[in-house]
């Protein structure tokens, strides 16, 4: 059989054409890649696989010095960044959703949302923050949301308690979470119910010893110097995040700065019988003119907290959070990006804030109305600003002493959490100040 060389030579060339244009091809989309012609956006909506986890991305992105994108209520807060091939396999990597969009794409978003028709903002993250966590060292992680959740989405962080407040080690971090401390000195009003057990004891022979060795008669007294440092370091520019008992016990301890209102069982003397009438409410953040609870056997700071005055079942318990103009109130419109506005409630020692206490100038930014309950606020001062968190744990309705650490793999899109991760996030953004 006769072979056709002109044939041959026809299907040769053809050969090389399409393995030619397959290299080109390789190569143009290598370029894409390698130039920035190309985004990749972590789409925050319904679709997204792993909200939690997205947050860890986006910071990992920050730290290796790549700009990312905050789209504000575009697709639930959505996040963008130059496509690098590193981002999209740690996107891979961490079961996070994400796309790859051609650079028109991510210009007619920007444009998109850049139009005064739609309440959209675009913010430039610039810096990965400094995050210190203030915590005994002994407490486990899972005795505290925050350090559960910035772990679960791989956000390093530093703990760190009185010794390095007392040293002024607090200007080494942009961002401060407060732990579920009791800043009153009364070891978190556990005593009646636990007194005899050997976790507070150890708590309070430690608590003392601590505040000996730092120069302190009481621990109450190293406690309100730790509030009022922290008071500073917001004034300075500080970010100050806050859950549970931190928030309530926070203010008293600044509002109690002339009085005792501890008794003998937490620094062995009695309290002032007048402690109501001295309270200062000058320096406090979020409350005033609140009544503090005086008996040492109950386990309440005083009326800020509704948690033993709310008539509220958990099937109904849900708090609706508040739109703001993205490009008015940048501020507040971050820290309530969600894809959902109606969040689950959780109980706490300090579940939600009783809105008749709240400071007028204070921010509400998620509430649940019908019961006059306040669980998400957000205020400055000075150079800084401070957000308080009602509840323990966004996934744990009725969290005990001794129970068992939530698992965040079953909660990965949990609307509550994604609160405390846009507080995280916050500091990294180039912001504008709120609007009066």
């Amino acid at each position: 059989m006769k072979t056709n060389n002109k044939f041959l030579t026809v299907i040769n060339t053809r050969k090389k054409i399409v393995l030619f244009i397959s290299a080109l091809l390789i190569f143009l989309l290598g370029t894409v890649g390698s130039t920035g012609a190309a985004s990749i956006l972590i789409p925050m909506d319904n679709t997204q696989t792993n909200h939690l986890k997205a947050y860890g991305i986006t910071y990992w992105v920050l730290q290796n010095e790549v700009e990312a994108f905050w789209l504000l209520n575009y697709r639930g807060g959505s996040f963008m960044m130059a496509y690098h091939s590193d981002i999209e396999t740690e996107c891979v990597v961490r079961g996070v959703s994400y796309e790859v969009i051609a650079d028109v794409q991510s210009q007619q978003i920007l444009a998109d949302i850049s139009s005064e028709d739609v309440n959209m903002d675009a913010l430039k993250l610039e810096k990965a923050p400094k995050i210190a966590v203030y915590s005994p060292k002994d407490k486990l992680p899972w005795d505290d949301a925050v350090t559960m959740v910035l772990t679960y989405a791989e956000i390093p962080y530093q703990v760190i308690y009185d010794g390095e407040v007392v040293r002024g080690e607090l200007s080494k971090y942009d961002w401060l979470h407060l732990h579920h401390e009791d800043f009153t000195g009364q070891y978190g009003k556990f005593y009646a119910a636990y007194k005899n057990m050997a976790w507070y004891r150890n708590q309070v022979y430690n608590s003392e010893q601590s505040a000996r060795e730092m120069g302190f008669a009481k621990v109450s007294q190293l406690k309100l110097f730790v509030a009022q440092t922290i008071r500073s370091y917001v004034s300075g520019g500080g970010f100050l995040f806050a859950m549970c008992s931190a928030t309530d016990s926070y203010d008293i301890a600044l509002s109690a700065s002339h009085t005792d209102i501890c008794e003998p069982m937490f620094d062995g003397d009695p309290a002032d019988p007048n402690m109501q009438e001295k309270l200062d409410f000058t320096p406090t953040f979020a409350f005033h003119n609140f009544d503090l609870s005086k008996s040492p056997l109950e386990y309440e700071f005083s009326n800020i907290d509704v948690t033993n005055t709310r008539k509220v079942t958990e099937p109904e318990d849900y708090f609706t959070l508040f739109e703001f103009s993205a490009k008015w109130d940048p501020i507040p419109t971050m820290l309530c990006q969600n894809h959902t506005n109606l969040i689950k409630g959780f109980m706490g020692q300090t579940t939600a804030f009783n809105k008749k206490v709240i400071k007028p100038n204070v921010l509400v930014m998620g509430e649940f109305k019908s019961a006059g309950e306040a669980r998400y606020l957000h205020g400055e001062l000075e150079q800084g600003t401070w957000t308080f968190y009602g509840g323990h744990d966004p996934e744990d309705y009725r969290h005990f002493v001794g129970d068992e650490p939530t698992n965040l793999d079953l909660h990965p899109n949990s609307p509550g959490y994604r609160l405390i991760l846009n507080n995280v996030l916050f500091p990294a953004a180039k912001k504008k100040k709120l609007k009066t």
